[in-house]
């Protein structure tokens, strides 16, 4: 391994430990429900969930995991 690639991956371990560091502005994620996989979406702030929980209060234990998951991570409105 050169002395460039050392550097990088020494980099990548203190980036990883600093979690400020990092925002997420869109991603898609599938979360194994106790009876279905649902899909959940983060767009700029806003959640999105396939479930019918969310459909009617636009929050649902889906999406709230995610923030928990991703406490600092994303914006929590």
């Amino acid at each position: 391994m050169d002395y460039g690639m050392i550097g990088k991956i020494e980099k990548a371990k203190i980036y990883s430990e600093e979690r400020d560091r990092m925002k997420f502005e869109s991603f898609q994620v599938q979360i194994q429900g106790d009876n279905n996989v649902h899909v959940v979406n983060y767009n700029h702030g806003l959640w999105d969930c396939d479930c019918e929980f969310f459909a009617s209060r636009a929050v649902c234990g889906h999406t709230m995991t995610m923030e928990r998951v991703l406490k600092g991570m994303v914006d929590i409105s």
